[in-house]
């Protein structure tokens, strides 16, 4: 007998439901343990069940939960002077933020800030072909992924696609109408391709000699994934709009889009809103998530677990380059091994991670891991290429 879930189809039926989890490791609902190299999508930087954050969440939902944001609450403001010095990496950077519950929902904020800041006629947001920006519609649009875009036809206008590092590309499409260029630091979905300090520049120059505003998208790469508080920063860059979510709440959703204070004052009260958006619990979340980062210098981990992990994946045969920053990776495989069988026969194995493409699977796991548990997730992965490699 067929059972039918009561959720709708939008993913396909789960392999494994996991129950519970601790740092870089999660138990299924059979008691079976794994370890974590995906981070929940690289959301869990502090692994599973930090108790800083439990504490926060906890000791906030039997203070304030909910008033709307038509009044103040804490502690919101604090986290956004947080993010804000983080942006300017370690020093003010003179800009707002928007408050919202997902990266698609910073980069929605984003859209319609450029858009009034550009005013009317000047609306147009270029983005990259390979990139990820979320799956509201115009997200989805500025997505560069035209497979993902047809069935949802016709999607809102005012989008352009270029080719991914190709400045040449980009001059070409930036006419009158263009607003804003909207790009990620590594593209995450997209393969883990990370942009060249060079290309980031390059686009700030155009953007600059035009009045166009560089949005950079890091709701995957923020706060510390990288290396840095902010992948741009590897390039020296400085956005005018910065997204982010994932990591900022460790798994409590909610998202931010930062501008610079000028851009931000485009917006006036009842242009944009959200009901929940910076609501207490999620920010005594952020705001927990963020002070154990700098505790812990969440960018020198990710540096240095991150070049642990590549040098233990680049000695293991069947994979033949390790792309990324920090602690998001991609590990290519060699030709004819399938990345989604590899990442099948891993979970099996007990090992969390994802084909990111059909040739490479994606490694993100927390910033916290540990010399062990790379040891021991390279040999499981190890492992299970050397039966998909015969």
């Amino acid at each position: 007998m067929t059972t039918t879930s009561p959720l709708m189809p939008t993913y396909a039926a789960p392999p494994v439901t996991f129950a519970r989890g601790d740092g870089t490791q999660l138990w299924d609902t059979d008691g079976r343990r794994y370890l974590d190299f995906l981070s929940g999508l690289a959301v869990v930087s502090l692994g599973h069940s930090h108790p800083a954050v439990a504490d926060a969440l906890s000791e906030q939902a039997r203070t304030l939960l909910h008033t709307s944001n038509l009044f103040g609450t804490l502690p919101g403001p604090e986290v956004a002077t947080t993010l804000d010095a983080l942006v300017g990496d370690g020093a003010p950077a003179g800009g707002q933020v928007f408050f919202c519950n997902s990266g698609a929902e910073a980069n929605e904020a984003a859209i319609k800030l450029a858009r009034k800041f550009g005013g009317r006629g000047r609306h147009v947001v270029v983005s990259a072909y390979g990139s990820f920006h979320g799956r509201t519609l115009a997200t989805l649009h500025a997505t560069g992924q035209p497979a993902k875009h047809e069935v949802f036809q016709p999607l809102p206008e005012g989008f352009r696609h270029v080719t991914w590092l190709d400045l040449d590309d980009l001059e070409r499409v930036l006419d009158p109408s263009v607003a804003a260029v909207l790009l990620e630091p590594v593209q995450g979905e997209g393969g883990v391709n990370p942009a060249t300090p060079e290309y980031l520049q390059g686009v700030r120059r155009l953007c600059d000699e035009r009045g166009i505003l560089l949005m950079i998208d890091e709701v995957q790469t923020g706060l510390g994934r990288t290396g840095r508080w902010f992948g741009f920063q590897h390039s020296g860059v400085v956005p005018d709009v910065v997204t982010m979510a994932k990591a900022l709440g460790n798994g409590v959703p909610i998202g931010a889009c930062w501008a610079r204070a000028d851009v931000a004052a485009a917006f006036e009260p009842g242009d944009h809103a959200t009901t929940f958006g910076g609501q207490p619990l999620a920010t005594a979340a952020a705001k927990a998530v963020l002070a154990t980062m700098q505790a812990l210098d969440a960018p020198a981990l990710a540096t240095k677990q991150g070049e642990r992990l590549t040098t233990a994946l680049l000695a293991v045969p069947g994979i033949t380059a390790v792309r990324g920053l920090g602690l998001l990776l991609a590990a290519e495989l060699a030709e004819s091994i399938d990345a989604k069988a590899v990442a099948a026969g891993a979970l099996a194995a007990g090992l969390v991670v994802n084909a990111v493409t059909p040739s490479a699977l994606r490694l993100a796991p927390p910033l916290t891991v540990t010399d062990d548990e790379i040891d021991e997730a390279v040999s499981l992965l190890a492992a299970v290429l050397a039966e998909h490699g015969r």
